[in-house]
């Protein structure tokens, strides 16, 4: 067996202390660390206020803002001159008057949650967009149709281009799914809406997000929108701070649909 020389030895001391060096300068072991307690990360301020939910689910809870109960338009005016709306109330519900226009809050919005139930007539005719047309705008930025759109129609068994189905943010976001309820029974938007932000110059701060649940399906998953839903030409952003709910009175031919239970959550 060869012994090693001395610069071999030597060279082993070295290394020998300088590893026991860097053993030295380690931080101590989390063992050796005193151990964090749970209540180092409980929040207890400031408490959130208490909802009673609406009973039955989709009734309204305690905190909303109810804009149709099935007795009058009261919180309701038409969109081209701010008169009092002329829908027709009629056993709970409301149903489009297609000659008296498009309808909209008094209140202006912002961030919100929304609930809105309606129904396409069981004698519907018509195809395509003139079947059951109709929507509700998340945010009414002007007159006739200008605003985000959320598409009403029939698509039970109707065909169409998909980013203008029910589900749809009108011409802009496709639905995830088609949920939608034969002609003759409700159908139920649960919507919650983050409105676009803007600097003082009126440029795009943060955009527009629409989160739309469809009889209990998810169809738009926290979309952001390009702008304005448009019929004809590209969307574009126009600043405004809080704005109407809008609900349209489409002009095809089909039958008018109707309206029950809506109510709105404002969001912090």
């Amino acid at each position: 067996m060869t012994k090693p020389h001395l610069p071999q030895l030597l060279a082993l001391a070295v290394l020998s202390s300088a590893a026991i060096a860097v053993q030295a300068q380690q931080p101590a072991a989390p063992s050796d660390q005193p151990k964090p307690k749970p209540e180092e990360t409980e929040v207890w301020q400031p408490v959130p206020p208490v909802v009673t939910p609406g009973n039955p689910l989709g009734a309204p809870p305690s905190d909303a803002i109810v804009l149709f109960d099935g007795k009058n338009l009261d919180e309701w005016v038409t969109v081209k001159d701010k008169s009092p709306a002329q829908w027709n109330v009629h056993d709970g519900v409301m149903t489009v008057n297609k000659s008296g226009g498009n309808i909209e809050t008094k209140r202006g919005f912002k961030d919100y949650q929304l609930h809105v139930e309606y129904k396409i007539p069981e004698s519907i005719t018509g195809s395509g967009q003139a079947r059951g047309n109709s929507g509700v705008f998340l945010a009414s930025t002007g007159p006739g149709d200008d605003g985000y759109e959320l598409q009403v129609l029939d698509n039970y068994n109707n065909a169409t281009y998909v980013n203008g189905m029910a589900g749809s943010l009108y011409k802009q976001a496709i639905p995830l799914a088609n949920a939608c309820r034969k002609p003759g029974e409700w159908n139920v938007y649960d919507v919650v809406w983050t409105a676009p932000t803007f600097n003082e110059d009126g440029s795009v701060k943060t955009p527009a997000y629409a989160t739309v649940f469809f009889n209990g399906i998810i169809v738009e998953n926290h979309f952001e929108l390009k702008g304005q839903t448009l019929y004809i030409g590209k969307p574009f952003y126009k600043r405004y701070d809080k704005a109407p709910i809008k609900l349209q009175a489409h002009g095809d031919k089909s039958e008018p649909i109707s309206f029950r239970n809506i109510w709105v959550r404002e969001l912090p």
